[in-house]
């Protein structure tokens, strides 16, 4: 089968491997129908953190079941699945918390491969996310926004869950990329009145005002301070929803926030450090980590997006084949894309 191989820094490849097998009985065979690139892959891609080269790529994705291990009951060939980058086990006591992104469960080598023809899924009976039907009942544009449902819509979603973002809040979402732009839809659907999103962008900010944001800071650091405190009379935030992982964005987040609210933070972090006294002088509580993705894709999210409430596969701005995955990877290292789908199968 063909699956994208990470070869260096800046390179990837599409190769011939061998098509995966079930290992467990807890594990499933996927085809894959859709994937895409994350932001976080981006990481590995321009050298900032270590990876193995030649190794399989990808972990957001839609597909088919093609097989199943005997102990896997809830799922069954030819089911049309979300297909989470979490594989939580749905009875450990993180999963039953609603925390299967830290599943003590979790097993090695099902969680890579995405970018690829046929996937090994572990976990599966619990973790995979049915969708009703088939790929061919959805439109283009919908089965976009159910591949968000495999990261991206639901770490959104997590920034303003750990926020505790509630009706009437006034939000900051730090980030314009694919995760900030869900965590602005993840606001609105909680009930904030007030989005204010972050962004130098013109397209992000439009994106961005679609999906509900009600103003726009393209300032940075004591500039963008300055003028959020501006838009909230000095009072601050409610929530803050930080959504970019870096030491600026995390500072500028606890800056922001009114005494007594939550940062939910879902930015991978970029430095190890972090000056938590800043949080004790203002009240200000710190959540966030590994979204919770079939959890949240089970009571909330699948249901939205099939019922039209929110379309965050409008993300997705440039499309590619396996082929050209190459140029997926480039288009968002430039920022030509915000998110780059690949579209892999039937």
């Amino acid at each position: 089968m063909k699956a994208a191989v990470f070869v260096e820094p800046g390179k990837m490849e599409v190769r011939e491997v061998a098509r995966p097998q079930l290992e467990k009985e807890t594990d499933a065979i996927i085809r894959i129908v859709r994937a895409c690139v994350c932001g976080s892959d981006l990481w590995w891609f321009r050298g900032i953190s270590k990876r193995e080269p030649n190794t399989l790529a990808g972990h957001e994705a839609i597909g088919v079941v093609e097989e199943v291990g005997s102990a896997v009951t809830d799922i069954k060939a030819g089911d049309f699945v979300v297909v989470p980058f979490t594989h939580g086990c749905g009875h450990c006591a993180a999963c039953r918390a609603g925390f299967d992104g830290n599943c003590l469960n979790m097993e090695g080598g099902g969680n890579a491969g995405y970018q690829g023809e046929y996937l090994r899924f572990t976990n599966a009976n619990w973790a995979l996310v049915k969708i009703p039907g088939q790929p061919e009942d959805y439109s283009d544009d919908m089965l976009n926004s159910l591949l968000t449902l495999a990261d991206v819509m639901a770490t959104g979603y997590h920034a303003a869950k750990t926020a505790e973002v509630k009706a009437e809040d006034t939000v900051v979402v730090m980030g314009d990329g694919a995760v900030g732009l869900c965590g602005v839809i993840a606001a609105k659907l909680l009930g904030a009145k007030r989005i204010i999103a972050m962004s130098r962008h013109a397209d992000r900010q439009t994106l961005a005002r679609e999906f509900g944001a009600t103003d726009i800071v393209a300032e940075r650091g004591d500039e963008a301070v300055e003028k959020v405190l501006q838009l909230t009379d000095g009072a601050g935030a409610d929530a803050v929803l930080e959504c970019v992982g870096t030491e600026q964005s995390v500072d500028t987040a606890t800056k922001i926030a009114r005494p007594g609210a939550v940062v939910g933070r879902v930015g991978v972090p970029q430095k190890a450090e972090m000056n938590t006294n800043n949080l004790f002088w203002k009240n200000i509580g710190l959540r966030g980590g590994i979204a919770s993705v079939t959890t949240y894709d089970k009571e909330v999210l699948l249901d939205a997006v099939l019922k039209g409430r929110i379309e965050p596969g409008k993300v997705f701005t440039k499309r590619f084949t396996l082929d050209t995955i190459q140029e997926a990877y480039e288009a968002m290292d430039k920022r030509e894309a915000i998110k780059s789908l690949v579209i892999i199968g039937q």
